[in-house]
């Protein structure tokens, strides 16, 4: 009887192990792959292997400093996959390094994939900011964009930090049901075009608990993007939450679904904004609600721009062709370093239908006055308390 007894413990014993392994993804590090300063060749390598895996899979990058030059890493992977970074990559500084390449790290076509770890992403791009010249030349060649989420599913990341793009810091295209949460982004606020997070033609995406803080908008949704949530982040410095420009060219997509809510503006150029380029292409964004937001000395807080114009490319006397409706603007407080705290500028041709504008509280710091609500082809719906005084 005591024999039986130890068989079925070891049995049992040998059971619970061999589910433990196969509960424990299969580990890939880097720094087994080859050179640990330069780990390009590396980490491409350690990728292939553990997208092969037919069992969930992990490339780990330990803590350390790495090179890192510009990668393309893609599936489909056999496995659930997961990147955890637990070091410091380093984009390369010359841009030469860069021919050819529009990013520096691009993932394509990944289903159930993790980034996770701690670790940085580091650009490098205010050493790199004297070979771009952007900001006087509108053809200029565009640096690359720090990190590319080309067609991810089912994905989440967390507790990453990406700091001194070299442009966008990260940008998602054709992407669902992908999480950021936990992500911090930091750029210099006179840093040219480092959007935060630009999100384009994707569904069911999530930023939330985030720090944000850049030289453009912190977060922008091109044309495409659906069913958004926006929550809990904290945007500081930069041109804050930005819906388009759209209709800047033919046949996009139309936006509808985003909700930003319970979130903090500090200190940017703008807080929450809806543009749409004057006179050239059409489109729509609907059912967009930005709710319980604090402002804090944001130059223009609440905006929608239909004669959005940069570097003057069009004609503002023209009206725009993109339909703007079922929006909400509901309990948006705190101050404004501008006179003008609400400004919504309609299409003349197309004006914005079903706009709501509820417990506004906006205060102006400065001394040209009481702080305005201008309104243009639009005709809200105002509930609550509204300060400054409605249009």
């Amino acid at each position: 009887m005591g024999l039986k007894v130890n068989v079925s413990a070891i049995f049992l014993l040998l059971f619970l192990t061999s589910a433990d392994v196969k509960a424990e993804n299969v580990v890939f590090d880097v720094t087994k792959y080859g050179d640990e300063e330069d780990i390009s060749k590396a980490f491409k390598s350690a990728w292939e292997d553990a997208c092969a895996s037919t069992s969930p899979s992990k490339v780990l990058i330990p803590r350390g400093t790495y090179l890192l030059g510009p990668v393309i890493i893609s599936g489909p992977c056999k496995a659930a996959i997961e990147l955890q970074v637990k070091g410091k990559l380093q984009a390369p500084v010359d841009m030469r390094e860069f021919e050819g390449f529009s990013s520096w790290i691009t993932l394509n076509y990944v289903d159930q994939f993790t980034l996770t770890g701690g670790g940085t992403f580091d650009g490098q791009g205010k050493s790199a900011s004297n070979q771009n010249n952007c900001g006087k030349d509108k053809h200029c060649k565009l640096p690359p964009v720090s990190l590319k989420f080309n067609f991810i599913t089912n994905g989440i990341v967390h507790d990453i930090t990406s700091t001194d793009s070299k442009y966008f810091h990260a940008h998602l295209l054709g992407c669902k049901n992908l999480t950021f949460q936990h992500f911090t982004i930091t750029a210099h606020d006179e840093s040219l075009n480092t959007d935060g997070i630009h999100i384009g033609r994707s569904k069911d995406i999530k930023i939330i608990d985030s720090d944000i803080g850049t030289g453009d908008d912190c977060i922008s949704l091109g044309h495409g993007s659906r069913q958004i949530t926006i929550e809990g982040v904290t945007c500081a410095p930069g041109h804050g939450i930005s819906i388009g420009s759209l209709g800047k060219s033919q046949n996009e997509e139309s936006v509808s679904g985003i909700f930003v809510k319970n979130c903090t503006i500090s200190n940017t150029q703008n807080g929450v904004r809806i543009k749409s380029w004057p006179a050239l292409f059409g489109g729509s964004a609907s059912d967009i609600h930005f709710e319980d937001i604090i402002m804090k000395n944001v130059s223009n807080p609440i905006v929608i721009d239909q004669v959005y114009c940069p570097w003057n490319e069009c004609s503002r006397k023209s009206a725009s062709k993109v339909s703007i409706k079922n929006v909400s603007f509901k309990n948006i407080r705190g101050t404004s370093r501008t006179p003008v705290a609400v400004q919504l500028s309609c299409s003349k041709d197309i004006p914005c239908d079903e706009v709501e504008v509820a417990d506004i509280d906006l205060k102006y710091t400065g001394s040209e006055g009481p702080a305005k609500f201008q309104c243009s082809n639009v005709q809200p719906k105002f509930h609550g308390k509204i300060n400054p005084s409605k249009c």
